[in-house]
């Protein structure tokens, strides 16, 4: 049985896509250690990569080709200054020169060397090939898939739907929500206690803190510069920041100097009713500008869906619990991180395999079962939030225009978090005895329906909003 820790699926790293930035770049990663295990990496003489599929088809717009190049450098998506990103790519373009892991000079043109193929490989819609050219013309490539979520994959490892890899055992061990049910019954635990059990078998409890507070505080630093940056996005759609404008209209005047005293500032805001969605929407908002423009956000369980889950938490900790401190988030995010493993293992959290039910319904479907939690929900309630959340988002396409993360993508997260919260309050207000859609019924729906779907819906901006809006709308 395919086991995923909470901390596959948040994972700190950089926009603006997980599949087509943080893959490209972990496989870019992957690649050259493998190369260097086989031969001298200073006998290099050149390296090419050819793009495949939805890679190639939206491939610039998600600024795969940069996280290529900075893999090939040797950055880290998770340390490395984004600052610098900028930098580091023009020198690559002004010398036609790469630094192999920062250190092995290779000439190196952009232009030539990253090819953007429209062809698709069989195995996954997100294919990319790695070709060294050594001193002595010894040819050294490999072929990598990035299959959502910052997740990469080689072919020759077939496990279920998307070829996940199994390295773990769990104590309590899951591939279905009844599963998860059946243990929460057995042992009288919440979901969250159970998810604990299971990452206390890889690590131990100060290292789960450490790593959740991490995570957290990247979701808290994000939402924060979201919400201080204003001007327009890069990419050529001339975008504006929202999120920007709408913080400025609810913020009040009591200063604060960082993303924490941020935090406490508005938690002690006086919230009027109608104001409740336009502070979740900026939550939201800030998140996914941020991605856009090649920040640092965490997977949950995309890049494209980034939003969701923070603003979610933040309506939390904001609206609904002012005294809510480490404990609460910890809960919150062991719950979302499990519940879109059961959607990773079911289904696919690839917008090129699935459209966006597979990153915008997933991420509402975690925040939902996460907040129910919190709020009191019983674990059938949990999944029931799921289950409500997911069902609104069923068939919803992959259509960015431009191939870019921001239109139709940012505002997607804003409606992710606000379908999240009431599909949770509706899932607290429902018996479980009367519940008519399961939620493993709908993780398959789910599934049968990304299969049906035309592929110039998934992620490819070959149909939908991406060919009805011209670019020279926007």
């Amino acid at each position: 049985m395919e086991c995923i820790s909470v901390f596959d699926m948040l994972k700190i790293g950089v926009g603006p896509s997980s599949s087509h930035t943080l893959g490209p770049w972990r496989a870019a990663e992957r690649w050259l250690q493998e190369l260097q295990e086989a031969y001298d990496i200073i006998n290099v003489k050149s390296v090419e990569v050819n793009l495949y599929g939805s890679l190639s088809l939206t491939g610039k717009g998600h600024a795969t080709d940069l996280a290529v190049m900075l893999g090939l450098s040797g950055e880290d998506p998770v340390t490395m200054n984004v600052d610098n990103i900028n930098s580091i790519i023009n020198t690559i373009k002004e010398n036609d020169t790469l630094l192999l892991l920062g250190k092995f000079p290779i000439q190196f043109n952009p232009k030539e060397n990253i090819i953007f193929l429209k062809t698709s490989l069989p195995f996954h819609a997100n294919g990319i090939k790695f070709t060294a050219i050594l001193m002595d013309n010894t040819i050294y490539e490999d072929t990598f898939y990035s299959i959502g979520g910052g997740f990469v994959v080689k072919e020759d490892r077939a496990n279920a739907k998307e070829n996940i890899q199994v390295f773990k055992t769990f104590p309590f061990p899951t591939n279905s929500g009844n599963v998860l049910l059946e243990y929460c019954k057995l042992e009288k635990k919440t979901i969250s206690e159970i998810v604990l059990e299971n990452e206390l078998s890889l690590r131990n409890n100060d290292e789960i803190d450490s790593q959740l507070k991490e995570i957290w505080n990247t979701m808290l630093e994000c939402m924060y510069i979201g919400c201080h940056t204003q001007g327009t996005l890069p990419g050529g759609l001339n975008v504006r920041r929202r999120a920007f404008d709408i913080h400025e209209k609810l913020k009040g005047d009591t200063p604060y100097n960082s993303p924490d005293e941020w935090l406490q500032t508005i938690r002690k805001t006086e919230v009027k009713f109608r104001q409740i969605l336009k502070w979740v929407s900026c939550f939201a908002l800030s998140v996914n500008e941020v991605n856009a423009s090649l920040g640092r956000v965490v997977t949950a369980p995309t890049n494209g869906s980034a939003g969701v889950i923070p603003a979610v938490l933040m309506y939390y900790m904001v609206i609904e619990n002012h005294n809510a401190d480490f404990n609460e988030i910890k809960k919150f995010l062991l719950v979302a991180g499990e519940i879109g493993s059961l959607f990773k293992k079911g289904a696919t959290i690839s917008a090129a395999m699935g459209g966006c039910q597979a990153e915008i319904g997933v991420s509402s479907a975690m925040a939902a079962a996460a907040l129910t939690e919190l709020m009191g929900g019983t674990p059938d309630q949990v999944l029931i939030a799921a289950e409500i959340a997911m069902e609104h988002h069923l068939g919803l396409t992959c259509d960015p225009i431009g191939g870019l993360v921001q239109v139709p993508c940012i505002e997607r997260n804003s409606m992710g978090a606000i379908k999240a919260i009431n599909a949770a309050e509706l899932a607290l207000d429902t018996d479980p005895a009367n519940t008519k859609v399961p939620l493993d019924k709908v993780i398959n729906t789910m599934w049968e329906t990304a299969k049906d779907m035309n592929s110039k819906y998934k992620e490819t901006s070959t149909g939908g909003l991406a060919v009805g809006v011209f670019l020279s709308d926007c």
